[in-house]
């Protein structure tokens, strides 16, 4: 537990207790979740005490409409999934461990194809009715269809009902060292709810319920008890309310002025700010990144020559010195240093133009001029010195700065080429965990990613080919042999580089520790204030 002092300005460590991990120790945990209990990882705020009752209120930096709890992926709407519902196991996103949350226990292991998950005894969702059996199939067969969560539950065959509170899990193939965790990824509603209340106003099984919802910048999100929740982390204020805000200054000054306890995303220019007014902000080192993507359907990017040469034009010790204040580190590898799993890449990128033209004229490359697709969010601040590196390498960079549609990026049944050449964006796919497997597969899978963004499997080159080989291997393994094929496929990614981290961020939360009681920033979007609760005065 670590003790925060009001008006402080910390950094602290990205905790991933993964499978590595529970290698050594002879358990079967997963990337991102909490403990068995559910409460013990946990930090509290200084000295701060709680009181029942009151409102809790944060700043929000995301807009979304999103409510639909299946496949959510909106920075915004995940988060508040992460309040109103709950899986059959869920995640401290403060520790990346798993604990039981709809689940009685731990799954029951028939064969290394086939579990058992019994519910948690008097679950009930806001509205009074019973958790069943029925809804978890319900809300697993769902989430399984879905385009995004899909990939994430591909190793599972079929979910079936035992009885009301038992359900059964037939895998396609082993993969006991990931499977309970990567069962959080599925939130369970009631499946007598119709398509438009998932649409509209949702319910679970959580500690809260939504009271209103409106998630356009200036709106507001209201929540309240559940009062059916019987499980560890029952809400302790009368209200919650999430103010919608995505310009920092705003937020800043929100939190400056007491009209929230907690801001998401502190800007780096306005952190003293925030500490000389008495508040504290923590940066939380995570996975969290800007990165390169190319199309690596269009020459010259096909050719990863010239795809490494942009990573060793650009100086990123200046970009993250200017541009992040010293709030990121370098990359070494797919994963940060501190991740329990992490591997030094066998290719390290550092900043030697020299280099980076040798790549270019070995491609037999000259006079290159490319657009660089640039999303219009914080990304758009590193784009200026990216450009004056490759332009002092005699590549023409012209930046293009704009919301990215990414509907334009999709799959094709034919070799059409996407009209663009290579994209500065951002992301982080912790907020739905952390074991190497689920983020190799988010950019990396047989998805919309390597299809229609990257086509990084039109490449025809074989390398996309190896690596799902290699990540199969390691889902069907444990121990020190998944973690071998685990490097393989870093080793791999850092060589072939078709979309490829710039550095990991820090996240910077800012809050009035004097104001509310057992809240902890997270390494990644969002707010949790499960287990948080106003202070005591």
């Amino acid at each position: 537990m670590e003790m925060h002092a009001n008006g402080s300005l910390s950094r602290r460590a990205f905790v991933a207790g993964s499978a590595a991990v529970a290698a050594a120790a002879g358990l079967s945990l997963y990337g991102c979740g909490g403990s068995s209990n559910s409460s013990s990882s946990k930090g509290s705020t200084a000295a701060t005490t709680g009181k029942d009752g009151g409102t809790l209120t944060g700043a929000c930096a995301y807009t979304s409409t999103n409510v639909n709890p299946v496949g959510n992926s909106s920075a915004l709407m995940l988060a508040a999934t992460w309040h109103v519902f709950e899986g059959l196991y869920d995640l401290d996103l403060h520790t990346y461990k798993t604990y039981n949350a709809l689940a009685a226990g731990d799954p029951m292991k028939v064969s290394d194809t086939e579990y058992e998950v019994t519910l948690r005894e008097g679950a009930k969702f806001s509205n009074g009715a019973d958790v069943t059996a029925d809804d978890v199939v319900n809300a697993f067969q769902a989430n399984m269809a879905d385009a995004t969560y899909g990939a994430f539950l591909e190793f599972i065959d079929s979910v079936a009902k035992k009885d009301d509170k038992t359900v059964t899990f037939t895998l396609k193939y082993p993969f006991d060292s990931l499977f309970k965790g990567r069962l959080s990824v599925v939130k369970i509603y009631p499946a007598s709810l119709t398509a438009d209340d998932l649409k509209t106003k949702p319910i679970g099984s959580g500690p809260w319920m939504y009271d209103t919802i409106n998630g356009d910048d200036g709106g507001q999100i209201t929540f309240k008890p559940n009062p059916n929740y019987n499980g560890s982390y029952a809400a302790k204020a009368d209200t919650m309310q999430w103010n919608v805000m995505l310009d920092g200054t705003a937020r800043t000054t929100a939190l400056q002025e007491g009209t929230v306890q907690v801001m998401e995303n502190v800007p780096d220019a306005n952190a003293d700010q925030l500490v000389a007014s008495g508040a504290t902000v923590d940066y939380v080192q995570g996975f969290n990144q800007a990165f390169l993507m190319f199309n690596c359907q269009k020459a010259p990017f096909n050719d990863k020559r010239v795809r490494k040469a942009f990573f060793y034009a650009i100086d990123v010790d200046k970009l993250i010195a200017n541009q992040l204040a010293g709030h990121a580190s370098k990359v070494t590898s797919f994963l940060p240093e501190d991740h329990a799993n992490y591997h030094k890449a066998s290719t390290v990128y550092t900043y030697d133009p020299e280099k980076a033209k040798s790549l270019l004229a070995e491609a037999g490359v000259s006079g290159l001029s490319f657009s660089l697709l640039t999303n219009n969010n914080w990304v758009k601040d590193l784009a200026p010195q990216i450009k004056n590196d490759l332009d002092a390498i005699g590549v023409t960079c012209t930046i293009d700065e704009q919301k990215i549609n990414w509907s334009t990026l999709a799959p094709s049944s034919t070799d059409e080429v996407l009209p663009f050449d290579v994209m500065l964006t951002p992301g982080d796919p912790t907020c739905f965990g952390n074991d190497p497997d689920l983020l190799l597969s988010w950019w990396y899978g047989d998805n919309v990613w390597t299809q229609g963004r990257s086509c990084w499997k039109k490449a025809g080159d074989g390398k996309f080919d190896q690596l799902q080989t290699l990540m199969q291997q390691a889902r069907e393994a444990s121990g020190s042999e998944q973690q071998n094929l685990w490097n393989q496929c870093f080793d791999l990614l850092s060589e072939e580089v078709p979309l490829y981290a710039l550095f990991h961020r820090e996240l910077a939360t800012g809050y009035q520790a004097a104001e509310i009681a057992g809240f902890e920033p997270i390494a990644t979007t969002g707010l949790v204030f499960l287990g948080s609760s106003v202070a005591a005065k």
